[in-house]
């Protein structure tokens, strides 16, 4: 089989204005799966656009608001690949490779996901140390590294 093609990513930990004095994560649910689907807000890089720039603007389109500060970034990209069921709506993309931001609301942002284009159909705080509780298996690998990554530097 021949190289695979990613597209290049975006994806946001965002952390409640409550932060450092409580460690809650947003997780958004999909709204393009029956069952509940809990992940991070994520989304393409467009072209000519710094990875911060894609986060803002998908934040915004995402979840209504791109009121956050940046805190921290995983030092490297991570790729996965798509499930076969998505695989084709995807075309001509095998997956993804994101480069991860921790970022934290800024106090007074509301979270509005009735955007252009909603892509979660609700969303919930939990607590840092229990969002692989939350969320489905196709990203678990990647949510492991980089939630270890932001806690063994003392972010959560």
């Amino acid at each position: 089989m021949g190289k695979k093609n990613y597209r290049p990513n975006v994806a946001a930990v965002i952390l409640s204005s409550k932060y450092p004095f409580e460690c809650k994560v947003f997780l958004g649910s999909r709204n393009d799966y029956d069952i509940d689907i809990w992940q991070f807000p994520q989304g393409g890089i467009d072209k000519g656009e710094t990875p911060k720039e894609a986060l803002l603007r998908e934040l915004k389109e995402e979840i209504g608001t791109d009121e956050v500060e940046f805190i921290a970034e995983y030092p490297k990209w991570l790729s996965y690949d798509f499930p076969p069921k998505t695989s084709g709506k995807m075309y001509p993309y095998d997956g993804q490779t994101q480069k991860y931001f921790l970022v934290k609301l800024k106090k007074g942002a509301k979270i509005d996901l009735d955007t252009k284009v909603p892509e979660f159909k609700g969303y919930k705080f939990v607590e840092a140390r229990d969002v692989l509780k939350h969320v489905g298996t196709m990203k678990m690998d990647i949510y492991k590294q980089v939630l270890r990554y932001f806690r063994r530097n003392g972010y959560l």
